[in-house]
Protein backbone atom coordinates (compact mmCIF):
# COMPACT_ATOMS: atom_id res chain seq x y z
CA UNK A 1 0.00 0.00 0.00
CA UNK A 2 2.97 2.28 0.49
CA UNK A 3 3.42 2.22 -3.29
CA UNK A 4 -0.12 3.42 -4.00
CA UNK A 5 -0.08 4.99 -7.49
CA UNK A 6 -0.38 8.75 -7.67
CA UNK A 7 -3.37 8.26 -9.94
CA UNK A 8 -5.49 7.03 -6.99
CA UNK A 9 -4.60 10.10 -4.94
CA UNK A 10 -5.40 12.27 -7.95
CA UNK A 11 -8.72 10.44 -8.29
CA UNK A 12 -9.50 11.05 -4.63
CA UNK A 13 -8.53 14.71 -4.86
CA UNK A 14 -10.86 15.19 -7.79
CA UNK A 15 -14.00 14.12 -5.93
CA UNK A 16 -16.17 16.98 -4.63
CA UNK A 17 -17.12 15.11 -1.48
CA UNK A 18 -14.94 14.38 1.52
CA UNK A 19 -13.14 11.15 0.59
CA UNK A 20 -10.69 8.84 2.32
CA UNK A 21 -9.53 5.28 1.74
CA UNK A 22 -9.08 3.28 4.93
CA UNK A 23 -7.16 0.03 5.15
CA UNK A 24 -5.28 -2.02 7.72
CA UNK A 25 -1.57 -2.57 8.06
CA UNK A 26 0.11 -5.89 8.80
CA UNK A 27 -0.61 -5.53 12.52
CA UNK A 28 -4.32 -4.78 11.89
CA UNK A 29 -4.19 -1.10 12.75
CA UNK A 30 -6.36 1.26 10.73
CA UNK A 31 -4.46 3.39 8.23
CA UNK A 32 -5.42 5.94 5.61
CA UNK A 33 -3.53 5.42 2.29
CA UNK A 34 -5.19 8.47 0.70
CA UNK A 35 -7.68 11.24 1.39
CA UNK A 36 -8.57 14.56 -0.19
CA UNK A 37 -8.53 18.10 1.12
CA UNK A 38 -12.24 18.02 1.98
CA UNK A 39 -11.55 15.14 4.37
CA UNK A 40 -9.07 17.35 6.24
CA UNK A 41 -11.58 20.21 6.16
CA UNK A 42 -14.18 17.85 7.57
CA UNK A 43 -12.04 16.68 10.48
CA UNK A 44 -10.21 19.96 11.02
CA UNK A 45 -6.84 18.22 10.63
CA UNK A 46 -3.64 19.42 9.01
CA UNK A 47 -3.06 18.60 5.34
CA UNK A 48 -0.39 15.91 4.89
CA UNK A 49 2.16 15.65 2.13
CA UNK A 50 2.24 12.67 -0.19
CA UNK A 51 5.16 11.14 1.67
CA UNK A 52 3.15 11.10 4.90
CA UNK A 53 0.78 8.43 3.52
CA UNK A 54 -0.30 5.95 4.58
CA UNK A 55 -1.19 7.80 7.77
CA UNK A 56 -2.48 6.27 11.01
CA UNK A 57 -6.23 6.69 11.11
CA UNK A 58 -6.25 8.02 14.69
CA UNK A 59 -3.97 10.92 13.81
CA UNK A 60 -6.45 12.31 11.28
CA UNK A 61 -9.46 12.59 13.56
CA UNK A 62 -10.09 14.57 16.76
CA UNK A 63 -10.28 12.53 19.94
CA UNK A 64 -14.04 12.91 20.41
CA UNK A 65 -14.81 11.44 16.97
CA UNK A 66 -12.37 8.51 16.82
CA UNK A 67 -14.15 5.77 18.77
CA UNK A 68 -17.48 5.95 16.95
CA UNK A 69 -15.81 6.25 13.54
CA UNK A 70 -13.39 3.39 14.30
CA UNK A 71 -16.26 1.16 15.46
CA UNK A 72 -18.10 1.68 12.20
CA UNK A 73 -14.98 0.94 10.16
CA UNK A 74 -14.38 -2.30 12.06
CA UNK A 75 -18.02 -3.33 11.50
CA UNK A 76 -17.58 -2.63 7.82
CA UNK A 77 -14.39 -4.74 7.63
CA UNK A 78 -15.98 -7.57 9.58
CA UNK A 79 -19.34 -7.72 7.83
CA UNK A 80 -18.13 -6.68 4.41
CA UNK A 81 -21.26 -4.54 4.00
CA UNK A 82 -21.72 -0.81 3.65
CA UNK A 83 -22.27 1.32 6.75
CA UNK A 84 -23.41 4.89 7.35
CA UNK A 85 -22.42 7.36 10.03
CA UNK A 86 -23.33 10.90 10.98
CA UNK A 87 -20.87 12.94 13.01
CA UNK A 88 -20.44 16.52 14.19
CA UNK A 89 -17.04 18.22 14.10
CA UNK A 90 -16.35 21.37 16.07
CA UNK A 91 -14.20 23.60 13.87
CA UNK A 92 -13.04 27.18 14.15
CA UNK A 93 -16.02 28.49 12.19
CA UNK A 94 -18.54 26.45 14.16
CA UNK A 95 -19.99 22.96 14.28
CA UNK A 96 -20.28 21.04 11.00
CA UNK A 97 -22.33 17.88 10.49
CA UNK A 98 -21.21 15.21 8.02
CA UNK A 99 -22.86 12.07 6.78
CA UNK A 100 -20.31 9.37 5.92
CA UNK A 101 -20.85 6.41 3.69
CA UNK A 102 -18.46 3.46 4.27
CA UNK A 103 -18.19 0.98 1.41
CA UNK A 104 -15.72 -1.95 1.34
CA UNK A 105 -13.98 -2.72 -1.94
CA UNK A 106 -11.30 -5.08 -3.19
CA UNK A 107 -8.46 -4.53 -5.65
CA UNK A 108 -5.60 -6.65 -6.88
CA UNK A 109 -2.16 -5.67 -5.55
CA UNK A 110 0.83 -7.82 -6.46
CA UNK A 111 -1.44 -10.80 -6.99
CA UNK A 112 -3.23 -10.51 -3.61
CA UNK A 113 -6.79 -9.42 -2.89
CA UNK A 114 -6.71 -6.42 -0.53
CA UNK A 115 -9.86 -5.18 1.26
CA UNK A 116 -10.14 -1.46 1.88
CA UNK A 117 -12.94 0.91 2.67
CA UNK A 118 -13.95 3.94 0.67
CA UNK A 119 -15.23 6.67 2.97
CA UNK A 120 -17.22 9.49 1.38
CA UNK A 121 -18.66 12.33 3.40
CA UNK A 122 -21.26 14.97 2.59
CA UNK A 123 -21.63 18.17 4.55
CA UNK A 124 -25.20 18.12 5.92
CA UNK A 125 -24.79 21.11 8.22
CA UNK A 126 -27.49 23.21 6.50
CA UNK A 127 -29.91 20.31 6.71
CA UNK A 128 -29.09 19.62 10.35
CA UNK A 129 -29.41 23.31 11.16
CA UNK A 130 -32.79 23.37 9.45
CA UNK A 131 -33.80 20.24 11.35
CA UNK A 132 -32.60 21.79 14.59
CA UNK A 133 -34.47 25.01 13.91
CA UNK A 134 -37.58 23.02 13.08
CA UNK A 135 -37.24 21.00 16.28
CA UNK A 136 -36.80 24.18 18.30
CA UNK A 137 -39.79 25.75 16.60
CA UNK A 138 -41.86 22.62 17.09
CA UNK A 139 -40.78 22.36 20.70
CA UNK A 140 -41.61 26.00 21.28
CA UNK A 141 -44.99 25.57 19.58
CA UNK A 142 -45.73 22.45 21.62
CA UNK A 143 -44.71 24.21 24.82
CA UNK A 144 -46.99 27.15 24.08
CA UNK A 145 -49.87 24.87 23.06
CA UNK A 146 -49.55 22.68 26.14
CA UNK A 147 -49.22 25.67 28.47
CA UNK A 148 -52.21 27.45 26.94
CA UNK A 149 -55.13 28.14 29.25
CA UNK A 150 -57.59 27.45 26.44
CA UNK A 151 -58.18 24.08 24.84
CA UNK A 152 -56.61 23.79 21.38
CA UNK A 153 -57.77 21.08 18.98
CA UNK A 154 -56.72 20.55 15.37
CA UNK A 155 -58.59 18.35 12.89
CA UNK A 156 -57.66 17.21 9.40
CA UNK A 157 -59.79 17.37 6.27
CA UNK A 158 -61.54 14.15 7.31
CA UNK A 159 -62.44 15.91 10.59
CA UNK A 160 -60.29 13.58 12.68
CA UNK A 161 -58.35 15.03 15.61
CA UNK A 162 -54.62 15.53 15.02
CA UNK A 163 -53.78 17.75 18.01
CA UNK A 164 -55.32 17.72 21.49
CA UNK A 165 -53.53 19.85 24.06
CA UNK A 166 -53.41 19.56 27.84
CA UNK A 167 -56.17 22.12 28.38
CA UNK A 168 -58.38 20.09 26.04
CA UNK A 169 -57.68 17.02 28.16
CA UNK A 170 -58.74 18.94 31.28
CA UNK A 171 -61.83 20.39 29.61
CA UNK A 172 -63.23 17.24 28.01
CA UNK A 173 -61.89 14.55 30.35
CA UNK A 174 -60.04 12.55 27.66
CA UNK A 175 -56.31 12.04 27.21
CA UNK A 176 -54.59 13.09 24.02
CA UNK A 177 -53.74 9.49 23.16
CA UNK A 178 -57.43 8.58 23.41
CA UNK A 179 -58.54 11.34 21.05
CA UNK A 180 -55.87 11.46 18.33
CA UNK A 181 -57.36 10.06 15.15
CA UNK A 182 -60.91 10.17 16.55
CA UNK A 183 -63.68 12.19 14.85
CA UNK A 184 -64.31 15.62 16.33
CA UNK A 185 -68.04 14.80 16.57
CA UNK A 186 -67.29 12.66 19.62
CA UNK A 187 -66.82 15.91 21.58
CA UNK A 188 -70.19 17.32 20.54
CA UNK A 189 -73.63 16.79 22.10
CA UNK A 190 -75.67 14.22 20.19
CA UNK A 191 -78.16 16.70 18.73
CA UNK A 192 -75.40 18.77 17.07
CA UNK A 193 -73.44 15.93 15.45
CA UNK A 194 -75.51 15.35 12.31
CA UNK A 195 -75.05 18.90 10.99
CA UNK A 196 -71.45 19.49 12.08
CA UNK A 197 -69.80 18.02 8.96
CA UNK A 198 -71.90 20.33 6.79
CA UNK A 199 -70.76 23.37 8.78
CA UNK A 200 -67.11 22.33 8.44
CA UNK A 201 -67.41 21.83 4.67
CA UNK A 202 -69.13 25.19 4.34
CA UNK A 203 -66.31 26.90 6.27
CA UNK A 204 -63.70 25.04 4.17
CA UNK A 205 -65.19 26.48 0.97
CA UNK A 206 -65.56 29.96 2.41
CA UNK A 207 -62.89 32.62 1.68
CA UNK A 208 -62.98 33.52 5.39
CA UNK A 209 -59.83 32.26 7.13
CA UNK A 210 -61.06 32.42 10.72
CA UNK A 211 -64.24 33.08 12.60
CA UNK A 212 -65.88 33.06 15.99
CA UNK A 213 -68.40 30.26 16.51
CA UNK A 214 -71.11 31.07 17.25
CA UNK A 215 -71.33 34.84 17.61
CA UNK A 216 -75.06 34.81 18.35
CA UNK A 217 -75.89 31.48 19.96
CA UNK A 218 -74.31 29.42 22.69
CA UNK A 219 -72.04 26.58 21.61
CA UNK A 220 -71.75 23.42 23.65
CA UNK A 221 -69.19 20.64 23.90
CA UNK A 222 -69.69 17.38 25.72
CA UNK A 223 -67.54 16.11 28.57
CA UNK A 224 -66.59 12.46 28.83
CA UNK A 225 -69.24 12.01 31.54
CA UNK A 226 -71.96 13.43 29.28
CA UNK A 227 -72.05 16.87 30.89
CA UNK A 228 -72.75 19.75 28.49
CA UNK A 229 -69.98 22.36 28.42
CA UNK A 230 -70.84 25.92 27.33
CA UNK A 231 -67.83 27.08 25.34
CA UNK A 232 -66.55 29.92 23.21
CA UNK A 233 -64.78 28.83 20.02
CA UNK A 234 -62.46 30.62 17.60
CA UNK A 235 -61.69 28.49 14.53
CA UNK A 236 -59.13 28.99 11.77
CA UNK A 237 -58.06 27.01 8.73
CA UNK A 238 -54.77 26.52 6.90
CA UNK A 239 -53.77 24.73 3.71
CA UNK A 240 -51.22 21.97 4.33
CA UNK A 241 -49.93 20.39 1.10
CA UNK A 242 -53.26 20.98 -0.60
CA UNK A 243 -55.34 19.72 2.33
CA UNK A 244 -57.29 21.89 4.73
CA UNK A 245 -56.63 21.66 8.46
CA UNK A 246 -58.80 23.35 11.07
CA UNK A 247 -57.64 24.58 14.47
CA UNK A 248 -60.11 25.50 17.18
CA UNK A 249 -59.28 27.48 20.31
CA UNK A 250 -61.93 26.55 22.86
CA UNK A 251 -62.62 28.45 26.05
CA UNK A 252 -64.74 27.13 28.89
CA UNK A 253 -67.34 29.80 29.71
CA UNK A 254 -69.30 27.82 32.32
CA UNK A 255 -68.76 30.45 35.00
CA UNK A 256 -69.66 33.26 32.62
CA UNK A 257 -72.84 31.50 31.48
CA UNK A 258 -73.80 30.75 35.07
CA UNK A 259 -73.34 34.44 35.94
CA UNK A 260 -75.27 35.57 32.86
CA UNK A 261 -78.11 33.20 33.67
CA UNK A 262 -78.13 34.43 37.24
CA UNK A 263 -78.19 38.07 36.16
CA UNK A 264 -80.90 37.34 33.62
CA UNK A 265 -82.96 35.54 36.23
CA UNK A 266 -82.46 38.39 38.69
CA UNK A 267 -83.61 40.84 36.04
CA UNK A 268 -86.97 39.06 35.69
CA UNK A 269 -87.40 37.72 39.24
CA UNK A 270 -88.76 39.33 42.37
CA UNK A 271 -86.01 39.02 44.96
CA UNK A 272 -88.29 38.65 48.00
CA UNK A 273 -90.71 35.99 46.73
CA UNK A 274 -88.76 34.34 43.92
CA UNK A 275 -91.72 34.91 41.59
CA UNK A 276 -91.47 36.46 38.12
CA UNK A 277 -91.59 40.24 38.30
CA UNK A 278 -93.78 42.72 36.43
CA UNK A 279 -91.37 42.89 33.49
CA UNK A 280 -91.36 39.13 33.01
CA UNK A 281 -95.14 38.89 33.31
CA UNK A 282 -95.71 41.53 30.64
CA UNK A 283 -93.38 39.73 28.23
CA UNK A 284 -94.85 36.26 28.83
CA UNK A 285 -98.50 37.36 28.79
CA UNK A 286 -97.84 39.58 25.78
CA UNK A 287 -96.55 36.57 23.87
CA UNK A 288 -99.72 34.66 24.79
CA UNK A 289 -101.76 37.36 23.05
CA UNK A 290 -99.90 36.85 19.78
CA UNK A 291 -101.92 33.69 19.25
CA UNK A 292 -105.70 33.46 19.20
CA UNK A 293 -107.43 31.59 21.98
CA UNK A 294 -109.04 32.06 25.33
CA UNK A 295 -107.08 33.91 27.98
CA UNK A 296 -108.04 35.20 31.39
CA UNK A 297 -105.95 37.14 33.90
CA UNK A 298 -106.40 38.19 37.48
CA UNK A 299 -104.93 40.75 39.83
CA UNK A 300 -104.72 39.77 43.51
CA UNK A 301 -104.32 42.07 46.49
CA UNK A 302 -103.66 41.04 50.11
CA UNK A 303 -106.39 42.45 52.31
CA UNK A 304 -105.35 45.01 54.92
CA UNK A 305 -101.66 44.44 54.19
CA UNK A 306 -100.67 47.82 55.58
CA UNK A 307 -102.35 46.89 58.85
CA UNK A 308 -100.35 43.63 58.95
CA UNK A 309 -97.12 45.57 58.56
CA UNK A 310 -98.09 48.20 61.11
CA UNK A 311 -99.32 45.70 63.71
CA UNK A 312 -96.80 42.90 63.33
CA UNK A 313 -93.81 44.46 61.63
CA UNK A 314 -92.35 44.22 58.15
CA UNK A 315 -90.77 40.83 58.81
CA UNK A 316 -94.26 39.38 59.22
CA UNK A 317 -95.42 41.27 56.15
CA UNK A 318 -92.55 39.86 54.07
CA UNK A 319 -93.33 36.36 55.29
CA UNK A 320 -96.98 36.76 54.25
CA UNK A 321 -95.78 37.69 50.75
CA UNK A 322 -93.55 34.62 50.63
CA UNK A 323 -96.37 32.38 51.88
CA UNK A 324 -98.72 33.71 49.19
CA UNK A 325 -96.10 33.06 46.52
CA UNK A 326 -95.72 29.47 47.67
CA UNK A 327 -99.49 28.92 47.71
CA UNK A 328 -99.94 30.31 44.20
CA UNK A 329 -97.06 28.30 42.71
CA UNK A 330 -98.71 25.10 43.96
CA UNK A 331 -102.22 26.14 42.85
CA UNK A 332 -102.26 24.00 39.70
CA UNK A 333 -101.29 23.96 36.04
CA UNK A 334 -104.08 26.31 34.93
CA UNK A 335 -102.09 29.31 36.16
CA UNK A 336 -99.37 29.59 33.54
CA UNK A 337 -97.54 32.49 35.17
CA UNK A 338 -98.03 34.04 38.61
CA UNK A 339 -95.97 37.17 39.22
CA UNK A 340 -95.50 39.89 41.79
CA UNK A 341 -97.00 43.04 40.33
CA UNK A 342 -95.70 45.33 43.06
CA UNK A 343 -96.15 45.82 46.81
CA UNK A 344 -98.90 43.42 47.98
CA UNK A 345 -100.36 42.98 44.47
CA UNK A 346 -99.89 39.88 42.34
CA UNK A 347 -100.98 39.05 38.82
CA UNK A 348 -101.62 35.81 36.93
CA UNK A 349 -102.31 34.70 33.35
CA UNK A 350 -104.33 31.60 32.50
CA UNK A 351 -104.29 30.69 28.80
CA UNK A 352 -107.10 28.50 27.53
CA UNK A 353 -109.58 29.70 30.16
CA UNK A 354 -112.75 31.74 29.79
CA UNK A 355 -113.77 34.49 32.16
CA UNK A 356 -115.91 32.10 34.21
CA UNK A 357 -113.16 29.47 34.35
CA UNK A 358 -110.65 32.11 35.37
CA UNK A 359 -112.98 33.34 38.07
CA UNK A 360 -113.39 29.79 39.41
CA UNK A 361 -109.60 29.27 39.55
CA UNK A 362 -109.13 32.60 41.33
CA UNK A 363 -111.90 31.82 43.83
CA UNK A 364 -110.35 28.43 44.58
CA UNK A 365 -107.08 30.16 45.40
CA UNK A 366 -108.89 32.75 47.55
CA UNK A 367 -110.71 30.06 49.50
CA UNK A 368 -107.54 28.08 50.08
CA UNK A 369 -105.90 31.14 51.60
CA UNK A 370 -108.93 31.96 53.73
CA UNK A 371 -109.05 28.41 55.15
CA UNK A 372 -105.30 28.42 55.67
CA UNK A 373 -105.37 25.21 53.66
CA UNK A 374 -101.65 25.20 52.92
CA UNK A 375 -98.32 24.36 54.53
CA UNK A 376 -95.59 26.91 54.89
CA UNK A 377 -92.42 26.93 56.98
CA UNK A 378 -92.90 30.31 58.57
CA UNK A 379 -89.68 32.05 59.47
CA UNK A 380 -91.63 34.12 62.02
CA UNK A 381 -94.94 33.75 63.86
CA UNK A 382 -97.69 32.48 61.46
CA UNK A 383 -100.52 34.89 60.72
CA UNK A 384 -103.86 34.47 58.95
CA UNK A 385 -104.68 36.70 55.96
CA UNK A 386 -107.15 36.93 53.06
CA UNK A 387 -107.04 38.25 49.51
CA UNK A 388 -109.26 40.05 47.02
CA UNK A 389 -109.06 39.22 43.31
CA UNK A 390 -110.25 40.88 40.11
CA UNK A 391 -110.55 38.75 36.96
CA UNK A 392 -110.80 39.76 33.29
CA UNK A 393 -110.67 37.89 29.98
CA UNK A 394 -109.60 38.90 26.50
CA UNK A 395 -112.20 39.72 23.94
CA UNK A 396 -112.04 37.76 20.63
CA UNK A 397 -108.98 38.91 18.70
CA UNK A 398 -107.92 41.34 21.43
CA UNK A 399 -104.15 42.03 21.56
CA UNK A 400 -104.01 44.86 24.11
CA UNK A 401 -102.73 43.39 27.37
CA UNK A 402 -102.93 46.72 29.19
CA UNK A 403 -106.64 46.96 28.42
CA UNK A 404 -107.26 43.49 29.85
CA UNK A 405 -105.25 44.29 32.97
CA UNK A 406 -107.16 47.54 33.40
CA UNK A 407 -110.45 45.60 33.45
CA UNK A 408 -108.99 43.16 36.00
CA UNK A 409 -107.84 46.07 38.15
CA UNK A 410 -111.31 47.59 38.02
CA UNK A 411 -112.77 44.23 39.10
CA UNK A 412 -110.27 44.11 41.96
CA UNK A 413 -111.42 47.56 43.07
CA UNK A 414 -115.02 46.30 43.16
CA UNK A 415 -113.96 43.26 45.22
CA UNK A 416 -112.47 45.59 47.81
CA UNK A 417 -115.46 47.87 47.75
CA UNK A 418 -117.79 44.91 48.22
CA UNK A 419 -116.17 43.69 51.41
CA UNK A 420 -112.82 42.12 50.40
CA UNK A 421 -111.96 38.42 50.59
CA UNK A 422 -113.87 37.88 47.37
CA UNK A 423 -113.49 37.57 43.59
CA UNK A 424 -115.08 39.90 41.04
CA UNK A 425 -115.02 39.60 37.27
CA UNK A 426 -114.61 42.50 34.82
Amino acid sequence: MADLPNSIQEFVDGIAASVAIVGRDDSGRLIVPACNDLFFQMTGGRRLSACDFPAPFDTLLPNYARNEFRQKLLECFQAGTAQELEQAYDLRDGTHWWRMSLKPFRHIDAGATVVEILVTGLDITPKMQLTHDLEVSTSRFRSVVDAAYDAIITIDQQQNITLFNRAAENLFGYTSSEMLGKPIESLLPEKYRSHHAQYVHQFARSPVRSRQMDERNRVYGQHRDGTLLPVEIAISKINVDGLIEFTAVIRDITDRVRLMDLLQKQAVTDQLTGLPNRREFLEVAGNMLKADGELSVFILDIDFFKKINDSHGHDIGDEVLRALAKIAMSAGSKIDIFARWGGEEFVAAMPGTTLEQGKAIADGLRAKIERQDFSHNWRVKPIAFTVSIGVAARAPGERDLQAILKRADQALYRAKENGRNRVEAG
